[in-house]
């Protein structure tokens, strides 16, 4: 089992956003039978063996043994990862396009950055997992608390600059078996406030 898993088919996203269907991928987190999961979520067995049927089409479970009980064999299956991410490439036709109308300053040109990088590394993990590899990648996450407008717009100018150094210094654009890589970064309020428990769009 995977942590994360990405889907990338229409119909196994929409497979996946079924309340039933999404409670039957938690709840097989750790292996179970229809009749196990039957008891747990309050429906009929083969009513559950009609949405696990449909979920493993899609890859989203997997069978982990059969086991023989008189003269019905139960089948145990469990979800093929632990949490799962639905690439924009699922929805490809409204698909956000961050080249369009590029802003750094726009929170909505910042989800189209987000979702490209969604649909990238999905892309990349799922070519990974096919052939056994990992991706090589980075990621810093942290939080900042900034005590005034000026102090924020002062740190993003000075974070630019300083990318931009650095990308001037390490990019070579006719590096004989050089490899592209995508450095995203982004500012944004958190959702949250800790202290007063209101999102960042209530204060002032």
């Amino acid at each position: 089992m995977f942590d994360i898993a990405v889907i990338e088919d229409p119909a196994a996203a929409e497979a996946s956003l079924d309340p039933m269907r999404s409670r039957l991928l938690a709840a097989l987190a750790e292996p179970a039978s229809a009749t196990m999961l039957a008891a747990r979520v309050g429906l009929a067995r083969q009513k559950v063996n009609y949405h696990l049927r449909a979920l493993e089409q899609h890859g989203l479970i997997e069978l982990v043994e059969e086991r023989r009980k008189g003269n019905v064999t139960e089948r145990v299956m469990r979800a093929t990862a632990a949490s799962y991410v639905i690439s924009p490439v699922a929805l490809a036709a409204v698909s956000p396009d961050p080249a369009g109308t590029p802003d750094r300053l726009s929170a909505r040109w910042l989800l189209a950055v987000a979702a490209r990088l969604v649909q990238d590394v999905g892309e990349l993990i799922t070519g990974a997992d096919r052939a056994r590899k990992r991706v090589a990648t980075f990621a810093v996450d942290v939080n900042v608390r900034f005590a005034s407008a000026s102090d924020r717009a002062a740190f993003a100018e000075e974070l630019a600059a300083t990318v931009n150094g650095l990308v001037g210094k390490y990019h070579d654009e006719q590096a004989p078996g050089g490899r592209d890589h995508r450095v995203v970064l982004a500012l944004h309020p958190s959702v949250i406030n800790a202290h007063t428990g209101t999102t960042e769009s209530e204060e002032s």
